[in-house]
């Protein structure tokens, strides 16, 4: 009789437990699909709907605890940074120039440029990552002795707010302005200001030849730890009850400045270093924003589902990887609303 009062009460209370903990995911069903991926190079997806986990899977030997470059998508993490040197003012706006915060950029192409046109890819320099000839090239920024000085050296190739062109110069760029102007590194800065109030406590962010964290990427992080970045946007800048950046400049930031979609096939419109795209999911269409890094490192954010989707992947510099990731993100969507709303209640 003991034994049957205890089976009924773990039930009872097993019925009342809500399905919310990142250590035990509630559905997984969809991820399930792809552990048979023909490509070995898939390692994690976490999904959040309100907050909660509803799905979570790794692959190919990746675990929960797991640090992954995420590669380009640092670059939208950069963009939150100058969004929180705004919100305390060590930064005045982004219709100041480099030049303000770094001084010796004063005379350079990239030291008139106004940090507007920085974080929009719109600097007007010979920066172009897909052309290797392109003298502001990231290969040959990242082999530069002093990419400091190699960013300074960069050429102008139109005027600034003319044209969009993907490159690492500018977030990098970024990145030095935030240092010079908190006078913290982009690392120490990111630390304290962003992933000690999300409580993230293991991260890696590779610094260059000069000294300075690489705002351009090569953050590792793991992929709950990315998912609970893309929380905090999603969420208009707040977690768990503390505002770790303004809505207003998350707004700004997510909202596409420029139409990328005739030389991107996975973006309609690029914003301040965050993508955005209308996906078309049972024949209605459906707004996703997103951070993006080489090999298929996603944080996909979906206000009208009230979720986010996070997902590492080391296919470094193979297309299929930024496919597949977006096959990931339209088969959650395609399942029925009802389904997440369920499991995360």
């Amino acid at each position: 009789m003991k034994s049957l009062i205890a089976v009924v009460f773990l039930s009872v209370v097993a019925s009342l437990t809500p399905a919310v903990s990142m250590s035990e995911p509630t559905f997984d069903g969809v991820l399930v699909r792809f552990d048979q991926d023909a490509h070995p190079d898939l390692k994690g997806v976490v999904v959040l709907r309100d907050g909660h986990v509803v799905a979570e899977r790794y692959y190919n030997g990746e675990t929960p605890d797991s640090l992954h470059d995420i590669r380009s998508a640092g670059k939208s993490i950069t963009s939150l940074l100058v969004g929180i040197a705004i919100d305390r003012k060590a930064v005045h706006g982004i219709d100041d120039s480099v030049a303000m915060y770094w001084p010796e950029a004063k005379g350079s192409p990239v030291g008139e440029v106004p940090l507007r046109d920085i974080l929009t890819m719109r600097s007007g320099l010979a920066a172009f990552d897909e052309d290797p000839a392109s003298p502001g090239n990231e290969d040959r920024m990242d082999d530069a002795a002093d990419p400091l000085a190699f960013v300074l050296s960069v050429p102008r190739a139109d005027q600034p707010g003319m044209r969009y062109r993907y490159n690492s110069v500018t977030a990098y760029t970024a990145g030095v302005v935030v240092a010079k102007a908190t006078g913290r590194s982009l690392e120490t800065f990111a630390s304290t200001a962003l992933f000690a109030p999300l409580g993230i406590t293991r991260w890696h962010w590779a610094s260059d030849a000069s000294g300075y964290t690489k705002g351009q990427g090569n953050l590792s992080l793991t992929t709950r730890d990315l998912a609970k970045i893309g929380e905090m946007v999603r969420a208009g800048g707040v977690y768990k009850g503390r505002r770790i950046v303004s809505a207003a400049w998350l707004t700004d930031a997510l909202s596409p400045k420029v139409s990328i979609s005739d030389t991107d096939p996975y973006a309609d419109g690029y914003g301040y270093f965050w993508y955005a795209k209308s996906q078309q999911i049972n024949g209605q269409p459906v707004t996703v924003s997103f951070a993006s890094g080489n090999g298929g490192n996603k944080i996909y954010i979906v206000p009208s589902r009230h979720m986010v989707v996070a997902i590492t992947s080391s296919a470094y510099g193979k297309g299929y990887g930024q496919k597949r990731s977006e096959a990931i993100l339209k088969a959650i969507l395609a399942e029925p609303d009802s389904t997440w709303i369920k499991v995360a209640k």
